[in-house]
């Protein structure tokens, strides 16, 4: 089986298109297309629907492509395998990385990391964790680093790194500041109820983080009045410096304490920061010391965004 096959019909269905798969691959179009033409000769059956901007799977195609992904990722793991036996450190990592904390993090280890292992190429992926869950259970990262709750969990490996608060943060000048801690002190503890009459600033409603926070104002007996969304923990951040609302946001990101004020919340919501992998698959000894470098840089250095 010519393994190069495999590759060109899953690269053409990740883009249903001949043409942009020709360009991922780096092949000709017309390459490309007498490869696949031979290939659906050899098969007796036609893999993909066609039309003239538009590649999609026939059945026949969707049950090739299952398990051509499963012997190209077979194939992928054996080579792993016998370069960590040989201690031959050359290699590709996909690495999946939450938008702030994950840039923020590879920013700061990567140049350890390359120091061990200068013939390993990472591609850092900006993404969510959703995403990142779903791209993990389909092969297409290596490696990602999430922060969820045990619900959010899929089948796939976890290796936990550390928990993490959920704080209220609201404006100093707000009446309620009075009853936080100064700055550099242990966070004082508040009832969400008492915020009943305040404008929010949130994560996105299809955030991960809205998943936990959704339900702790459904306990508090009240739907917030939501002024603003936002995908950036930092933008919350500024707004709130601002005057404009109140936010809840994961403890890492509580650092402007002379014009916010944080709070535990008295259910002391939090949720998991962990490396994640596909199951079944092989940790090669490069992503577990990439794993380990992440796990020192988040539960060592408290100053950083996390």
């Amino acid at each position: 089986m010519d393994l190069r096959q495999l590759e060109y019909v899953v690269k053409i269905a990740e883009e249903n298109s001949i043409t942009k798969a020709a360009d991922r691959l780096y092949i000709t179009q017309s390459g490309l297309n007498q490869q696949l033409l031979k290939l659906e000769a050899d098969l007796g059956i036609q893999l993909f629907h066609r039309t003239k901007n538009d590649f999609r799977p026939t059945e026949a195609g969707m049950i090739y492509v299952t398990y051509a992904k499963k012997m190209l990722q077979m194939k992928q793991e054996a080579y792993n395998i016998i370069h960590d036996m040989t201690d031959n450190k050359i290699g590709h990592l996909n690495v999946g990385l939450t938008p702030e904390r994950g840039s923020t993090m590879f920013m700061e280890i990567y140049p350890k990391f390359y120091k061990a292992y200068p013939n390993i190429t990472i591609e850092p992926l900006e993404i969510g964790i959703k995403k990142q869950i779903s791209m993990i259970s389909q092969g297409y990262l290596d490696l990602g680093f999430v922060t969820l709750t045990e619900k959010d969990k899929s089948s796939d490996e976890y290796i936990h790194i550390k928990n993490e608060d959920l704080l209220l943060g609201i404006p100093r000048i707000h009446p309620m500041a009075k009853y936080a801690n100064g700055p550099g002190e242990p966070y004082a503890t508040i009832d969400l109820e008492y915020f009943k009459k305040d404008r929010f600033v949130l994560m996105s409603r299809n955030s991960t983080m809205r998943g936990v926070i959704d339900p702790l104002f459904k306990e508090a007996g009240f739907a917030p009045n939501i002024l603003f969304e936002s995908a950036s923990n930092y933008t919350l951040c500024t707004m709130v410096r601002n005057g404009l609302g109140c936010t809840i946001l994961p403890e890492a990101y509580a650092t402007a304490q002379e014009s916010v004020a944080y709070f535990y919340l008295s259910s002391r919501p939090s949720w998991e920061l962990a490396a994640t992998y596909r199951k079944g698959s092989y940790l090669t000894k490069a992503a577990r010391d990439f794993i380990s470098l992440a796990t020192q840089f988040w539960t060592l250095d408290q100053t950083s965004v996390s």
